[in-house]
């Protein structure tokens, strides 16, 4: 969630020499490709280019293989006028290896097992998780980590107040009268606040990133969100809370939030303040609810919470019994309390902070993965949650809502595991069928196909749009998902496609994911990582942390200053790159496409974890 209403400085940039505007450049998969896939790179530059002569180098400088670059796929910039493909799909033997051009060569990258080069990477964005982690059992790390924001162990609840605006408060903060335990869980992105929308999407992903590959280090951080989200479920007065920490403050009322200030969230404990203060509610965080107490909750938020304990339920029902039944137990009292009715969607306080317009595919993943967990643990309810899966999933299928896999989209899990369901022996009859699941998840990746049919690097998800690191991961996952249940391989290309896209081989350059690939960001709009971690790429990054990517660029028309207490950090040499429609910067002031956030992240987190399962 961006950071945009900050305090104004000048910003000066340091300067990575940037390379001459008609300089052609080899993009790659900076990581790697696995043995037996598909494998394409890019040689970004003119139309003189068409028929060059590549080659692959080894180690030791001897070519392995050699060719002829492919037909263009299209213009990219004034300055890069075409783009050709170079096909290295015969590339199978082990090693670390370049592509040369005539005097352009690229950056190196492996050929091995999926399980050798993305592994340590599943393993790497469980860091960032680690570097996210609010309260007093956190990990100190290279950034160096504090415990933090203690006065959240008695957090006050206020009613949710009036929002004018991206984040303006327009009425006066009120207290309910309640106060809960809200310590520990997750910072959302680059600030400090925590939410139940994303954080029980990230916590769903990480459960089944490791049902798919079991980590000790997955566990515990998926563990450490399911703790936050057990805080978040008021089981006797039935009341969910959405949210904690406020992001904007309001000058009538004579306060700041969160986005106000540039800070380490340690300094907020020692804070000296009254009620009435500018900073009260930087220290004492504000907690709002979904729902009053046994009303019903928005449905988004009942069917992803209820997914994340009912995940955790499935992959403790063989070795923990009692507290699997206990995961189920509050993830089925949860789910019971959906509003289906209608009515406003809650997601976050301001709403616009996550946009979210669905729900269907919220109830029918929540539903899918109770019936999963009664199934594991014999309970007698298993028959009606599949049933409840189907009859959401038919109205997701009838719906005009529908994307792709991101934490505004949890359809593809959902169709995933209730076709596990409809497998099952005994399973009842639903409202779906297999084939109109699946054939769901290949109208997701049919629609990334189409849009990369457009992309000169054959980019499903749109580089003018927010969350393009995001989506490129969630198809990445989708068509692993699609392919496990279908035995089809139709999708594979495509999705070697998005993630080489998202570790470098787009028109920057640049992996999207931090300490991963050779060019990555060091720069994010993260606070922790520019108080505390370092500005020159060196071994204090915030490894594992998704940013947005590149997004539209007229979005980077107007760029915020540098706020107080900030340093000045920014990578200046990938506006040779940019195109008219699309801009990539790599720098402290850039929400638009340098800040991390949890739901990319976990998106990753599966979509590396399923690759590197095989």
């Amino acid at each position: 969630m961006a950071i945009a209403s900050l305090a104004a400085i000048a910003s000066v940039s340091f300067a990575v020499p940037a390379a001459a505007a008609t300089t052609a450049q080899i993009r790659v998969d900076q990581v790697g490709y696995a043995t037996g896939e598909t494998k394409a790179a890019y040689l970004m530059g003119t139309t003189s280019n068409a028929g060059a002569s590549f080659s692959v180098v080894d180690s030791a400088g001897k070519s392995v293989l050699s060719g002829k670059v492919g037909a263009s796929t299209g213009k990219w910039s004034t300055a890069y006028t075409a783009v050709y493909p170079i096909d290295i799909s015969a590339l199978k033997t082990a090693g670390t290896y370049q592509i040369k051009v005539g005097s352009t060569v690229s950056p190196s990258f492996k050929v091995d097992s999926a399980n050798a080069l993305f592994s340590p990477i599943a393993d790497d964005v469980v860091k960032f998780f680690q570097a996210q982690r609010d309260g007093a059992d956190v990990i100190s790390g290279v950034l160096n980590r504090k415990p933090s924001h203690l006065t959240d162990k008695s957090a006050s609840v206020y009613n949710v107040p009036t929002f004018t605006g991206d984040d303006t408060i327009s009425s006066k903060m009120s207290k309910t009268g309640a106060t809960i335990d809200a310590s520990g869980g997750w910072f959302d992105a680059g600030d400090f606040l925590k939410f139940t929308v994303t954080t029980s999407y990230a916590v769903t992903n990480l459960l089944l990133s490791e049902r798919s590959r079991p980590s000790t280090s997955l566990t515990a951080e998926a563990q450490y969100g399911l703790d936050f989200l057990s805080k978040m479920w008021d089981a006797k007065n039935g009341v969910l809370y959405a949210q904690v920490g406020v992001g904007g403050g309001s000058s009538k009322e004579n306060f700041v939030g969160d986005h106000d200030v540039w800070r380490l969230p340690e300094a907020d404990d020692k804070l000296n303040v009254k009620a009435g203060d500018e900073n009260y509610y930087i220290k004492y965080r504000p907690v709002f609810a979904a729902n009053k107490a046994g009303q019903k909750i928005s449905p988004n938020l009942a069917g992803r919470v209820a997914a994340a304990f009912a995940v955790a339920a499935q992959n403790l029902a063989a070795t923990d019994r009692t507290k699997a039944t206990q995961y189920l137990s509050t993830a089925a009292a949860i789910y019971g309390l959906a509003n289906t009715a209608g009515g406003s969607i809650v997601s976050a306080y301001p709403h616009g902070y996550y946009p979210e317009s669905s729900y269907l595919d919220d109830l029918e993943l929540g539903a899918a993965e109770l019936a999963l967990a009664a199934n594991a643990l014999g309970d007698n309810r298993a028959g009606t949650w599949t049933t409840d899966a189907g009859k959401w999933a038919k109205a997701y299928l009838a719906s005009s809502d529908q994307g792709t896999l991101n934490v505004y989209d949890t359809s593809a899990l959902g169709h995933a595991d209730l076709v596990k369901l409809l497998r099952l022996k005994n399973s009842p009859k639903v409202d779906v069928t297999e084939a109109q699941l699946t054939g769901d998840l290949a109208r997701q990746l049919s629609d990334g196909v189409a849009e990369a049919a457009k992309s000169p690097f054959r980019t499903g998800a749109s580089v003018t749009d927010f969350d393009v690191a995001s989506h490129s991961f969630g198809f990445v996952a989708t068509a692993l998902l699609y392919g496990q249940l279908t035995g089809k391989h139709d999708y594979d290309a495509f999705a070697t496609q998005q993630r080489d896209f998202a570790l470098g081989s787009n028109a920057w350059g640049t992996s999207l994911v931090v300490g991963v690939g050779s060019t990555f960001p060091h720069c994010m709009q993260h606070q922790v990582a520019n108080l505390a971690g370092s500005l020159t790429g060196g071994a204090k990054v915030a490894v594992g942390a998704v940013v947005n990517g590149p997004n539209k660029a007229s979005l980077f028309k107007e760029i915020d200053s540098l706020p107080d207490g900030g340093k000045s950090c920014g990578v200046s040499s990938f506006k040779t790159y940019d195109s008219t429609a699309s801009r990539y910067m790599d720098d402290v002031r850039t929400w638009q496409s340098s800040e991390p956030a949890i739901d990319f992240t976990s998106t990753a987190a599966l979509a590396f974890s399923l690759t590197a399962a095989g």
